[in-house]
């Protein structure tokens, strides 16, 4: 008997084809750190190894329940005391691509800031290149509205198809000022609307940062700084709404802990590290919210097609 339904391809897991390597300095110790990426086996997911440091205690799985710390970045750690900060950028890269398992070699604490964005890290991933395993890609399917609240800040998620972002950063400095932007996932989105946006801070924060340890590795080549002049870096901002991107680029990496791409529409206002994580942990504790299906090719793409359709109406 002929069926009339359309086959769905299920997608398979990726990891990179080849390790790759690269250096560059912590935004926060400003220290030089090396990092290589490396393939790894299906349902490895990412793992993050220390190098500097021996034996097995060295590893930390990339997961929201392994996030311990949340200030200015998200930082995992292990039961052994072992920590890796700054993560958000490469795991966004890694979401924004599609890598499933991967080993992640760091020689020290703190990721390298590159230039303040994920596009560096999606450069070194296409550099490596990527193979797709014996394994079906699973996704983590919202199936009811969950959100968590604290002091004017937002951050949920809803039933939807393909994976949405809409996202509010709301700033009294008037550079900044209130921004809004959705991004609809799929086709290359990540790479072109979201990876070259970089981290920002406004100049009074960064005499307080570097007070309390932070930021020393910040220079104007890897964050956009705002005064009250206006935007110091000479080239200026890559988009117009380039902060409210990079929150959205932030939440594609802390969203990424969940271990599997969510299929669902995600809102944030004056979101951050810590509601993200909020988020995920109040998700994954309410088992009626979510289900685990094979993710296909059509889940990939739809909030992307469904966009596209809209504006073509």
């Amino acid at each position: 008997m002929i069926s009339n339904q359309k086959a769905v391809k299920v997608l398979r897991q990726k990891t990179l084809k080849t390790a790759i390597n690269c250096s560059g300095i912590a935004l926060h110790s400003g220290e030089k750190v090396a990092i290589t990426l490396k393939p790894a086996n299906a349902d490895t997911g990412v793992i993050f190894k220390r190098t500097d440091i021996a034996g097995k205690g060295a590893e930390i799985k990339a997961t929201y329940d392994n996030v311990v710390e949340t200030v200015l970045c998200t930082k995992i750690g292990n039961e052994d005391g072992v920590t890796v900060a700054t993560i958000e950028h490469l795991m966004a890269a890694l979401a924004g691509c599609g890598i499933d398992n991967l080993i992640v070699e760091i020689n020290g604490p703190e990721m390298p800031v590159m230039d303040g964005s994920a596009a560096p890290f999606v450069f070194l991933i296409e550099c490596a290149g990527t193979i797709e395993l014996d394994a079906p890609r699973k996704a983590i399917r919202i199936e009811k509205p969950v959100s968590v609240e604290d002091n004017g800040r937002f951050a949920g998620y809803q039933p939807g198809e393909g994976s949405v972002l809409d996202v509010t950063i709301d700033f009294e400095d008037p550079t900044i000022g209130r921004q809004e932007h959705v991004v609809h996932m799929g086709r290359g989105v990540f790479k072109e609307e979201l990876s070259r946006a970089r981290t920002f801070c406004r100049l009074q924060e960064v005499e307080y940062m570097r007070s309390n340890g932070l930021a020393r590795g910040g220079s104007l080549d890897n964050a956009v700084v705002v005064s009250a002049d206006g935007v110091m870096n000479e080239g200026g901002v890559r988009f117009e709404n380039e902060c409210v991107r990079h929150k959205i680029l932030d939440a594609v990496g802390d969203l990424a802990l969940a271990g599997m791409p969510i299929i669902g529409r995600f809102t944030g206002i004056c979101t951050g590290h810590y509601m993200n994580n909020q988020l995920l942990r109040t998700l994954m504790a309410d088992q009626d919210a979510w289900s685990i299906v094979p993710m296909t090719v059509e889940d990939e793409d739809a909030a992307y097609v469904g966009e596209r359709k809209n504006k073509s109406a």
